[in-house]
């Protein structure tokens, strides 16, 4: 069975290349282009790793991995904090994230990166 990977980021061109290289590594993969989507799926199927940009139209990512983090429900799923901004490697951890990887980012090292955490 293949293990599914939750993206939450608002790039659409991010998206896909993210979403892309992932199926092609046999990846089950669900998108999502801010929080409200990305709750929506959750109530639907819990992802075994979930990839989550900072900065959402409609949210934080690193107060949505928080609360992701303090949820019996979803505590032990593997976030990967995405972003471009230097300071928010400080702020995953804060933020309870279980790994972080600056934009941009070279796409065999976010394949590791998953592959690490669904091990």
């Amino acid at each position: 069975m293949s293990k599914l990977i939750q993206i939450i980021e608002d790039d659409e061109a991010i998206r896909d290349v993210i979403e892309y290289i992932l199926q092609q590594s046999d990846y089950d993969v669900h998108v999502a282009a801010n929080a409200k989507e990305f709750k929506i799926n959750l109530l639907n199927l819990l992802p075994d790793l979930i990839l989550m940009d900072v900065r959402l139209p409609d949210g934080n990512g690193l107060q949505l991995c928080r609360k992701l983090k303090q949820s019996i429900e979803t505590r032990d799923i593997p976030v990967i904090i995405m972003s471009a901004h230097a300071t928010a490697r400080e702020s995953s951890i804060e933020a309870l994230a279980d790994d972080f990887i600056a934009k941009p980012f070279d796409l065999n090292d976010l394949l590791k990166l998953c592959e690490k955490h669904l091990a």
